[in-house]
């Protein structure tokens, strides 16, 4: 039986996938200035390790950073979607994030997270209605004072992970997203926990664990991943982020990447 063979694309459609190329680039570009750079983490926060791997040119996935006065604001947040979809709702974020800390005094994680969904909701024209828009955000939010120690979590369905003496803790965010949902929306739980010298803290999307792979081309599974931090957690940060990614190719190996994969890790 004859094959059909594959249509070489004409000069018009190669050109307009150029420039989609190049548009997606300088998105690209666009959204690395909204993120905060390497050096200005390092200043802030400087034992900390971050994994940040978009699918596409461009990322649904973004993490941030804030310091003010004392306190210290740090998050990984998954947007709904990836590439160009998930991207603008990066900004989106970041740009919300930025303006509710800019024009406050000092705010509980938890009340950023409700100013956050309500800034969202409204940009987005999100209402009860059922045609409404579900895009939104997951995300994990905390505030640290080194000075103190103490940290205040919250989550929109993603948690926080911390060791303490080699033992893991889990704090769950709330099961609601940034964002309109299914469930009565109510105020995000503020989590405080005096944390410890020594401590090391780590939050993430869910890329990381949605990854197909293995002898069978499964999930990896955020039981693995756990296992993962389980096992590598007391290294020094620098080994612990080129241990995850070594396990993270050596689990792919010849499958695509499904999804933005963001992991960041702290020392307190």
């Amino acid at each position: 039986m004859a094959t059909k063979k594959s249509r070489k694309p004409t000069l018009s459609e190669k050109s307009r996938e150029d420039e989609l190329f190049q548009s997606l680039q300088y998105a690209s570009l666009i959204q690395a200035a909204l993120l905060p750079p390497s050096k200005q983490i390092f200043r802030i926060l400087p034992s900390h390790f971050l994994i940040y791997l978009p699918k596409d040119i461009v990322s649904g996935d973004f993490y941030w950073i804030f310091k003010k006065q004392e306190w210290i604001y740090f998050a990984a947040a998954d947007c709904t979607g990836h590439g160009v979809p998930g991207a603008l709702m990066s900004i989106l974020g970041i740009t919300f994030l930025n303006e509710i800390l800019s024009s406050k005094s000092f705010l509980l994680p938890n009340r950023i997270l409700n100013m956050l969904r309500e800034k969202i909701m409204k940009a987005l024209h999100q209402t009860d209605d059922h045609d409404h828009s579900k895009d939104g955000m997951d995300i994990s939010l905390c505030a640290f004072n080194p000075q103190t120690r103490v940290l205040h979590f919250s989550g929109a369905n993603n948690p926080l992970y911390y060791f303490r003496n080699h033992a893991l803790h889990i704090i769950k965010g709330d099961r609601m997203p940034i964002g309109i949902s299914g469930n009565e929306e109510k105020s995000f739980i503020n989590h405080e926990i005096q944390m410890r010298e020594n401590d090391i803290l780590y939050i993430f999307s869910d890329g990381y664990a949605d990854q197909f792979g293995g002898p069978h081309g499964k999930k990896l599974k955020v039981n693995r991943f756990r296992d993962l931090l389980i096992k590598y957690h007391s290294k020094p940060l620098n080994e612990q982020k080129e241990a995850l990614l070594n396990e993270l190719i050596d689990w792919m190996k010849n499958h695509e990447q499904v999804d933005d994969i963001l992991v960041m890790g702290f020392k307190v």
